[in-house]
């Protein structure tokens, strides 16, 4: 049996019920705490449960990456200047075989879509520094110094919509 085609066709949605939440928990401990060592304990949080999932899956079911949009009360707590019209995409996270696909872009246009349907005005997220040239592609300008999140160096950044 041959292993699955990581660049077979997939979808971006919102994760619509706990089998699909429990696809996204999935990959980003797979990345996050497997991959980047962040601790499991700090991984999940609070914001999990009002925020808005979305996923990459393959035609075959496969799940290739997934993320999060905070929005409202959640979302003026972590961007830099507490605007309730202001998102926040985090937890952006591709398996390591759908990389370099576009998963990612189309993962972070599907958290952008989803702030606009809620009337939001701009997305902030916090940036891993390494990640910083692939956010700027997709429009986001870096602001503030750089800070520590779980031991892994990041900037925050903005992207008016």
């Amino acid at each position: 049996m041959s292993a699955p085609d990581p660049a077979a066709a997939y979808v971006v949605r919102v994760a619509e019920d706990p089998a699909d939440r429990e696809a996204c928990f999935a990959v980003r401990k797979d990345v996050f705490v497997a991959e980047q060592k962040v601790p499991e304990d700090i991984e999940y949080d609070a914001y999990d449960a009002d925020a808005v999932h979305v996923l990459a899956v393959r035609e075959d079911g496969g799940v290739l990456g997934t993320g999060r949009l905070l929005h409202g009360a959640a979302a003026a707590a972590k961007n830099g200047d507490g605007d309730p019209a202001v998102g926040s995409l985090g937890r952006l996270a591709v398996t390591a075989a759908a990389r370099g696909l576009g998963v990612g872009a189309a993962l972070v246009r599907a958290v952008e879509d989803a702030a606009r349907a809620r009337g939001l005005t701009a997305v902030d997220l916090h940036a891993q520094t390494h990640a910083l040239g692939f956010y700027e592609r997709l429009g986001y300008v870096a602001y503030g110094p750089e800070f520590p999140d779980a031991g892994i160096p990041h900037r925050a950044m903005r992207r008016a919509l």
